[in-house]
C-alpha cells in the first residue's frame, strides 16, 4: 500500500463541474513516497484542453471518465515541470535535486504544489536551456502519436493541420516537419507568423477562408482542436486520406473501430492519455530530445500563478490561446 502522510499542500481543486470559478486553491493531503515513488516539487504544470473538458464536464463523454454526476478527481494537470524532493527506498534512477519534466496520464493531479509519480513512470530529465515553464510545455504528448501511429505521416504526406496555433497544434506542426511532411497550418490571421515560424509550409486564415472548401486534397487532415469533423473535411482528403480528431464523439468512435478495415477514406480518434506508460515515456524522451537539438520549440502563450487558476482556465475556453497556458507553483 502506498504511504501516506498527515501534511498538506496546496493544490487547484473542484469539486462540481462548471465554469473556469469552479477551480480554486485547496488544502489537500500531500504524498508521500513508498518504496518505488518519486515525489515532485511542482514548479510548472499546463492547463490545457483536456483539463478543460474535465472542469466543465463537457462533451458529455468526459464523464464516462471524470465522473459522471460529480469529479471524481479533484485535482487536474497531466504535464508537469519540476524538482525532485523526495526518493522511495528502493529507487535508483532519480535523486533528491534532480529537475525532471514529466506526465501523471490517467492519474492527473500535477496541478498541485508535489505530485507522486512512479520510478519507472513517464518523467525524464529537464534540459538546462529551459526553464520550468517552457518545460512543462515540451510534455505535449497528443500530436506524436496522433501523427506517427494514427496519421502514419512520412516524408511527402501532405498534412493539414487545424488549429495550428495551439499547444496540440504547435506541437502537431514542428512534429510533422521533422517527419518530412509538407504542411498547411489553419489558424487565424493574427498567428500566421508565428506557425510560419514554426515551420508551416501553408497558412490558411480560418476568418478569411473556408479550409473544406478549397480544392487542395490532403493526405491527413489533424483537427487538433474538434472544431471541424470527418463529414466536413472528407472532401479534402484523398482517396486514402485520413481524419485524426482529437474531441471524442459517438460517430468517431464508431468510425476509429471500423478504421482499420476501411478501404478509402477514414476517421480515428485516439485516448493518448490512456496508454501505456512505457510508450508515453519514450514520446517524451523523442520530443525532449528534439527540443535539446532545436527541432521543437516550446510555446507559451501565458503564465498564471495557480491562484489564479481560474483566469488561466478561461484563457483556455477562450479558443485564442498560442500554445500553452502554464500554472506555476512557487
Amino acid at each position: 500500500m502506498t504511504a501516506t502522510t498527515t501534511a498538506t499542500m496546496n493544490a487547484v481543486a473542484y469539486h462540481r463541474y462548471g465554469a473556469p470559478d469552479v477551480v480554486a486553491i485547496e488544502r489537500v493531503p500531500r504524498p508521500a513516497a513508498g518504496e518505488h515513488d518519486v515525489i515532485v516539487r511542482v514548479r510548472a504544470a499546463t492547463v490545457g484542453a483536456a483539463d478543460s473538458a474535465a472542469r466543465a464536464g463537457s462533451p458529455f463523454f468526459a464523464r464516462l471518465f471524470f465522473g459522471p454526476l460529480r469529479p471524481r478527481l479533484p485535482v487536474l494537470g497531466s504535464d508537469f515541470a519540476g524538482v525532485v524532493e523526495e526518493v522511495g527506498a528502493s529507487v535508483t534512477r532519480w535523486a533528491v535535486g534532480d529537475e525532471v519534466i514529466g506526465v501523471t496520464s490517467a492519474s492527473l493531479g500535477s496541478h498541485a504544489e508535489y505530485v507522486r509519480v512512479s520510478d519507472d513512470g513517464a518523467m525524464v530529465r529537464k534540459p538546462r536551456r529551459f526553464g520550468f515553464e517552457d518545460a512543462a510545455s515540451l510534455a505535449e504528448l497528443t500530436a506524436l502519436p496522433f501523427l506517427r501511429d494514427a496519421g502514419r505521416v512520412t516524408a511527402g504526406t501532405r498534412l493539414l493541420v487545424n488549429g495550428a496555433s495551439g499547444s496540440v497544434g504547435a506541437s502537431a506542426v514542428q512534429l510533422a516537419k521533422h517527419l518530412g511532411a509538407h504542411v498547411t497550418a489553419v489558424c487565424s490571421g493574427a498567428n500566421i507568423d508565428l506557425v510560419r515560424s514554426l515551420g508551416a509550409d501553408e497558412v490558411i486564415d480560418y476568418t478569411v477562408a473556408d479550409f473544406t472548401a478549397g480544392t487542395a486534397r490532403y493526405d491527413v487532415v489533424f483537427d487538433a482542436v474538434g472544431m471541424s469533423s470527418f463529414a466536413r473535411c472528407r472532401r479534402i482528403l484523398t482517396a486514402t486520406g485520413s481524419y485524426l480528431g482529437t474531441v471524442p464523439s459517438l460517430g468517431l468512435l464508431m468510425r476509429t473501430a471500423f478504421a482499420e478495415r476501411a478501404r478509402g477514406r477514414r476517421a480515428v480518434i485516439l485516448l493518448t492519455g490512456l496508454r501505456p506508460t512505457p510508450a508515453q515515456l519514450a514520446d517524451l524522451e523523442q520530443i525532449v530530445g528534439l527540443a535539446e537539438l532545436g527541432a521543437v520549440v516550446p510555446v507559451v502563450d501565458s503564465t498564471y500563478p495557480a491562484s489564479r487558476a481560474a483566469e488561466a482556465h478561461a484563457r483556455v475556453d477562450s479558443g485564442r490561446k498560442r500554445g500553452n497556458v502554464i500554472l506555476t507553483f512557487p
